[in-house]
C-alpha cells in the first residue's frame, strides 16, 4: 500500500509542476489543488509511520 501512495504523491507533484510551468494560465486553481492533495497525502503517510 505504501508503494501506491508514493506513486500517487509523485504523480501529483509532477502534475503540479508541469501544470505550473507549462499550463499555468489554462489550468488555474487545479494546480494548487493537486499540490494540497499531495501535501496532505505526505502528512498522512508520515502520521501512519508514527
Amino acid at each position: 500500500m505504501r508503494g501506491i501512495v508514493n506513486i500517487i504523491i509523485i504523480l501529483l507533484v509532477v502534475g503540479w509542476l508541469l501544470g505550473y510551468i507549462g499550463f499555468g494560465a489554462m489550468v488555474g486553481n487545479l494546480i494548487h489543488i493537486l499540490l494540497v492533495v499531495a501535501v496532505v497525502m505526505v502528512v498522512l503517510r508520515l502520521l501512519a509511520k508514527i
